[in-house]
C-alpha cells in the first residue's frame, strides 16, 4: 500500500480542497484587477483626462459613499434572508462580474476623445450614472465573495488563512493596472503619440480593457468551483420588542471596534489613491521628460508600496499562527506611522531616499486589509455563540462598506486638495500648450500638499486606528471557548444546511 503523507505537527488541516482554494484565490486576483482600475485611477481620469470640475468630482465621490451606507447593508440583508438554489453566496458570482466589467469600460471611456465638442454637462451625467451604477453592481459580487470564507470552512484558523491568502493575491491583481499605467506611457510615446491629452485618453482605454478582459474571466470562474459547506442557523422568529438584525450588529462590541479601526485607518488608502497625482505634481526626476518622469516616479512608488504590502500579506499566514491579531495590528500600525513621519520630514526632493521608508509604510496596509476580514469572521462567531443568530451577509457587508468608505475618503481627499490649492488642470494645460507641466515647476505649497498624502496623513491615520483595537478582547482563551462551544452546538442544532 502506498504510504500516506504525514502532516507536520501543528500544520493547518484543510477542509477546503486545494483546487477550490486556488479557484477562490484566482477570483480575488481578477476582482483586484477590476477594482484597482476604479479605485486607483478614477479621480485622475475625471480630473486630468475628462477635465471635469473638481467640486463635481468631490461631490460625486461623497454622495456615492452615502449611497454605499445603504447599498452594502441591503446586499447583506438579501444574502441573509434569501436562499437561492446553489447556496447563499455563490449564485451572485455567476452574474455580478459582467455588469461590473461593462460599467468599468464605460467609466473609463474618454468621450472627449471620440466627441471633442461634447458638452461638459453631458460628461458629468455619464460620469455620475456610470460611477453610481458600477458601485451598485460591484457590491452584488463583492459582499458575497468576501463572505465566502465564512461558509467554506468552520475552522477559524483555516478561515483566517483563506482570507490572508486571498487578500494577498487580490493585492497582486490590484498591482496589474498600476504596472500597465507605468508601461503604457513610454510605450505610446515610443509609438509616436506625443500629444499629452491624447496619450492619457488612449492609456486609460487600454488599461481598462486589459484589466476587465482578464479580471472578469478570473472573477467569474470562482462561482464554478467554490462550495459552501458551513450550515447557517435558521433565524428564529422574533417576538415584538426583540432586537432586529441591524440592532444585534450594533450590540456586537468586537465587530464595532473592528469597523472603527478600519474607518480610522482610511488614510492608508492615500498611498494608492494619491500616487499618480504625487507623480504629476510633487515628485519629479530631473533630466526626464514629463511623461517619463510621471511613469518612473509612479513605478518606483508602486514597487516600494506594493512590495511592503505584499511582503506583509505573504508572511501574515505564518504570523497569524504565532501572534494574536491585535498584536499584529498594533505593532505594524506603529511601524507604519513612524515610517510615514520619516518620509514627511525627508521631503519630496529625492525619490530614491524615500524607497525603504515607503516600503515600510505599506506593511500595515496589507495587515489591516487582511485582519479586518479575519476578525470580522471571529466577531460573527461570537455573535452566534452569544445570541444563536448569525448574520454573515450583513456582517461582512460592514467590511466591504468600510473598504469602499476608506477608498472614497482617500479619493475625495485627493480631489479636495485640487480645490484647496486652486489647481486648475485646464489652466495648466493651456499654459503649456497641451504638453503638461513638470512637478519641478509647481509651487512648493502644491508639491508639499500632495506629498503629505503619502506621508503625514497616513501616519496620523494609522495612529488613530490603533486606539479602538486596544479594547478588542476576542482572542486567546475567549476565542477558543467560542469556537469549541459553537462546534458542539452546530452538531446538535437544526440549521439551514449548506448546499452540497
Amino acid at each position: 500500500m502506498p504510504k500516506q503523507k504525514k502532516e507536520k505537527p501543528g500544520a493547518l488541516q484543510h477542509t477546503v480542497p486545494a483546487k477550490e482554494r486556488k479557484s477562490y484565490y484566482w477570483g480575488g486576483f481578477g476582482q483586484g484587477m477590476i477594482y484597482a482600475v476604479m479605485s486607483g485611477f478614477i479621480a485622475d481620469f475625471q480630473l486630468n483626462v475628462l477635465r471635469l470640475d473638481a467640486m463635481f468630482v468631490l461631490l460625486l465621490m461623497l454622495l456615492a459613499r452615502i449611497w454605499d451606507a445603504v447599498n452594502d447593508p441591503i446586499m447583506g440583508v438579501i444574502m441573509d434572508r434569501v436562499q437561492p438554489k446553489g447556496g447563499k453566496m455563490v449564485p451572485y458570482l455567476y452574474v455580478a462580474p459582467w455588469p461590473a466589467v461593462l460599467l468599468t469600460l464605460v467609466m473609463f471611456l474618454p468621450l472627449n476623445y471620440f466627441f471633442p465638442g461634447i458638452s461638459p454637462v453631458l460628461l458629468m451625467v455619464v460620469a455620475a450614472v456610470s460611477y453610481v451604477s458600477w458601485d451598485m453592481v460591484y457590491t452584488v459580487g463583492d459582499v458575497p465573495y468576501w463572505s465566502l470564507p465564512n461558509v467554506m470552512t468552520p475552522d477559524p484558523a483555516e478561515r483566517g488563512n483563506l482570507v490572508a491568502m486571498s487578500r494577498m493575491i487580490n493585492g497582486i491583481g490590484s498591482a496589474i493596472p498600476q504596472g500597465l499605467f507605468m508601461g503604457m506611457g513610454p510605450l505610446l510615446i515610443g509609438l509616436g503619440m506625443q500629444d499629452g491629452l491624447r496619450l492619457e485618453q488612449t492609456r486609460y482605454m487600454l488599461i481598462a480593457g486589459i484589466a476587465c478582459a482578464v479580471g472578469g474571466v478570473l472573477y467569474f470562474q470562482t462561482a464554478l468551483h467554490v462550495r459552501e459547506r458551513v450550515p447557517i442557523p435558521k433565524p428564529a422568529k422574533r417576538s415584538a420588542g426583540e432586537p432586529g438584525a441591524f440592532a444585534m450588529l450594533l450590540r456586537n462590541k468586537p465587530l464595532l471596534l473592528v469597523i472603527l479601526m478600519g474607518m480610522l485607518s482610511a488614510g492608508r488608502y492615500m498611498f494608492s489613491a494619491a500616487a499618480v497625482h504625487v507623480a504629476r505634481y510633487s515628485i519629479a526626476v530631473p533630466g526626464r521628460d514629463i511623461q517619463s518622469s510621471i511613469s518612473f516616479v509612479s513605478l518606483v512608488m508602486q514597487l516600494a508600496l506594493g512590495g511592503g504590502q505584499f511582503l506583509s500579506m505573504f508572511l501574515l499566514p505564518r504570523l497569524m499562527g504565532r501572534f494574536r491579531y491585535k498584536t499584529l495590528v498594533i505593532g505594524t500600525g506603529l511601524l507604519g506611522a513612524l515610517s510615514g513621519l520619516i518620509v514627511y520630514f525627508i521631503g519630496y526632493g529625492n525619490i530614491y531616499v524615500l524607497i525603504p521608508f515607503l516600503f515600510i509604510c505599506a506593511v500595515p496596509f496589507g495587515v489591516i486589509n487582511t485582519l479586518c476580514y479575519a476578525m470580522t469572521g471571529d466577531t460573527l462567531d461570537y455573535m452566534e455563540w452569544k445570541t444563536g443568530f448569525r448574520n454573515n451577509g450583513m456582517g461582512q457587508a460592514t467590511q466591504t462598506f468600510v473598504n469602499k468608505f476608506d477608498n472614497a475618503i482617500a479619493t475625495s481627499g485627493v480631489v479636495l486638495a485640487y480645490i484647496l490649492m486652486g489647481l486648475d488642470v485646464n489652466t495648466l494645460m493651456a499654459s503649456s500648450g497641451g504638453a503638461g507641466v513638470s512637478a519641478l515647476d509647481m509651487a512648493p505649497g502644491i508639491r508639499g500638499g500632495f506629498f503629505m498624502m503619502i506621508s503625514l496623513i497616513p501616519a496620523v491615520s494609522l495612529l488613530l486606528s490603533i486606539i479602538p483595537i486596544l479594547f478588542y478582547d476576542l482572542e486567546g482563551e475567549k476565542k477558543e471557548q467560542v469556537t469549541r462551544e459553537l462546534a458542539e452546538r452546530r452538531a446538535n442544532t437544526p440549521s439551514a444546511a449548506a448546499p452540497q
